[in-house]
């Protein structure tokens, strides 16, 4: 997927981008979780990488704000993105 096709994907679905997201992946399995803005947001998203924090580190990402727990995927490798109810 390109960036423009992963941004247009929370504008048509009126999901923002801390909010849950199962993604598809061309070699890999699914995952769950979300999409963050941090200080390199725009620098990523220009070269189509993004920053996403699996379900399972969630909770704890929004307690601390630690971008450790999560990690950067290229837009390319995406197949697929769905909102999670």
């Amino acid at each position: 997927m390109t960036s423009v096709q992963i941004e247009k994907f929370f504008v048509n679905n009126k999901k923002q981008i801390n909010q849950q997201i199962k993604i598809a992946f061309k070699s890999r399995n699914p995952v769950e979780g979300v999409f963050i803005q941090t200080q390199d947001y725009d620098e990523l998203r220009m070269k189509n990488f993004w920053r996403i924090v699996s379900a399972q580190n969630v909770i704890q990402y929004k307690k601390t704000k630690d971008i450790n727990l999560s990690r950067i995927f290229s837009g390319t490798e995406m197949t697929k993105l769905s909102a999670i109810l």
